[in-house]
């Protein structure tokens, strides 16, 4: 369904014959040519984008024949060719000639993007050294798996073009075992269980995900209460969560599905239930196969400072 009063105007474009098979971002670009093609890959994979009313965010997606394309018109925010290096510090948990592992910190956007083209992780990178990305995307260079702006914690890097398609495969064929720890509104029951279902974008709201019974993508998590208290007065759970699939916004989807949306999570009602500095999400352990050896390489990050006074107000 196309989105209710939108911010911008619609252009709304009916596909003839001769794009039928076409990517989704070149038609655009044949229906705007006053826009570029990364502006127009831009707006998709910021998700501005519909295909016969269901939000698109993949410029490789084929269009047919009859389609119905709507673009939300933004005015253009012309991006770099390339992200710049910044003098941004950065929390090391480890670090060889292929990979580099970091404590993100919470607030920090992963890469490079409409509204945040600078002060990103990628900048950061850069900063240290430039040299050992210059034969990666410009803008997205390493980064083979990403954390929400408010999510913390461990995060892997590529070095190399050949630990980038070796990291990609092993996020992509599940070969990663990744532990997050949240504080979830309530007390639950039971205190260890499974959440299995399907994510998709959410019909109306372009930023959120929402479980759907028809469609999207099997998502598949465990969680076991490690303590329980008050804040403030009101129920709250300190989780371990592990996910055995990476959808955006699994955890949060599914906390707050079951009823126990994480401790200060605007987008998905925690926020409103236990209000807390951002959303208390922590990504604590990371186990994957090093790019090089095959060896598993096992990692863990400290919990920040905000999360462990959040825990402290816990009683």
């Amino acid at each position: 369904m196309s989105i209710p009063n939108p911010p911008h105007e619609i252009l709304t474009f009916q596909v003839p014959e001769q794009f039928a098979g076409m990517r989704l971002d070149l038609c655009l670009v044949q229906f705007c040519p006053e826009r570029s093609r990364r502006r127009i890959q831009a707006l998709i994979n910021e998700r501005h984008v519909t295909v016969n009313g269901i939000l698109c965010d993949r410029p490789k997606t084929p269009v047919s024949a009859g389609d119905t394309l709507e673009l939300e018109n933004i005015p253009d925010e012309l991006p770099p060719q390339e992200a710049q290096p910044e003098n941004i510090p950065l929390s090391i948990l480890y670090e060889d000639d292929s990979l580099l592992a970091v404590n993100k910190a919470p607030g920090m956007v992963v890469h490079p993007a409409v509204g945040n083209w600078t002060g990103t992780l990628v900048n950061a990178l850069l900063g240290r050294e430039s040299e050992n990305f210059s034969a990666m995307d410009p803008l997205r260079p390493g980064i083979v798996h990403r954390l929400d702006k408010d999510t913390s914690g461990c995060l892997v890097v590529a070095k190399t073009p050949q630990a980038l398609t070796a990291l990609a495969d092993a996020f992509a064929e599940h070969r990663t075992s990744k532990t997050y720890l949240a504080v979830a509104y309530g007390h639950l029951t039971p205190k260890e269980g499974e959440i299995r279902n399907r994510i998709d974008r959410h019909p109306v709201d372009r930023k959120r995900r929402t479980v759907v019974t028809d469609g999207g993508k099997e998502a598949h998590s465990a969680y076991k209460v490690v303590r329980e208290g008050f804040v403030d007065g009101i129920p709250a759970s300190l989780v371990e969560v592990r996910i055995f699939t990476g959808r955006t916004h699994q955890i949060r989807v599914h906390m707050s599905h079951i009823g126990h949306p994480l401790a200060g999570d605007e987008m998905y009602g925690g926020a409103k239930h236990l209000p807390a500095p951002r959303q208390m999400l922590h990504a604590w352990k990371l186990t994957l196969p090093h790019p090089d050896t095959g060896k598993l390489l096992s990692l863990e990050a400290p919990i920040p400072d905000d999360f462990s006074s959040f825990l402290k107000k816990m009683t």
